[in-house]
């Protein structure tokens, strides 16, 4: 890891007649995959709030429109879902229970990789992708620029209603967005490692997230 990323704010969402965790029990709950992070913050969601993986079902159905289909044709009872999706389903009289942001404060859950050989080997490019990725970053946090972000955003996904495309601009200006300039937040690692250390199986106790970044390249770009 290198820079942090666009975040696409985990969220989970019910069914409209689900309305609470305990009326999760003995319900199937779709997950992209067992092992992701998300069905890990699924899980544990579930967990602090009184139900325990005997309680419920899980099945792995993939990506997010996958999940939220499977939602809609009643398939599935919950997922975790990500921005749009969340005020799509929300619009749609489903019911949006919990952000993951809003209960660990810290939750980092997508980044910018490569491979370290690379890096080395392709610096100059790194840094201009990191530059570039920064400032557009930097273009949208802009409020000035709030309406015409809207309109690209409509243009690459001409399905979103107005109103929902200006509540995605929202979400990922707010506190559960992007982080000023891409930043990295270590905090959001150590909570990510936390719970693959306790729902990770073969389970495996994961400490030190210094082990999977390398910021040099970033604190060069934006110097």
């Amino acid at each position: 890891m290198f820079m942090g990323g666009s975040p696409s704010i985990p969220v989970l969402v019910t069914v409209p007649e689900v309305k609470t965790y305990a009326e999760l029990r003995g319900k199937t709950l779709a997950v992209d995959a067992v092992t992701t992070g998300y069905a890990f913050v699924l899980f544990d969601l579930l967990k602090r709030n009184g139900l325990q993986p005997g309680d419920y079902r899980v099945e792995p159905v993939g990506g997010t429109q996958a999940r939220w289909q499977g939602m809609r044709e009643r398939k599935y009872a919950a997922s975790m879902l990500t921005s749009p999706f969340d005020l799509i389903a929300k619009a749609d009289g489903f019911n949006v229970l919990q952000y993951a942001k809003d209960v660990y404060g810290h939750y980092e859950e997508s980044v910018a990789t490569t491979r370290r050989a690379w890096a080395v080997e392709n610096e100059s490019r790194l840094l201009a992708y990191i530059r570039a990725y920064v400032a557009a970053v930097e273009w949208l946090r802009d409020p000035n620029n709030k309406d015409e972000a809207i309109s690209i955003l409509r243009k690459a996904f001409p399905q979103l209603a107005a109103e929902i495309a200006a509540g995605a601009y929202t979400n990922f200006l707010g506190p559960r967005g992007l982080a000023p300039k891409g930043r990295l937040d270590i905090a959001g690692l150590r909570k990510v490692l936390e719970l693959r250390s306790e729902y990770g199986r073969p389970q495996k106790t994961l400490a030190d997230p210094s082990r999977y970044y390398d910021l040099r390249y970033y604190e060069m770009a934006i110097k």
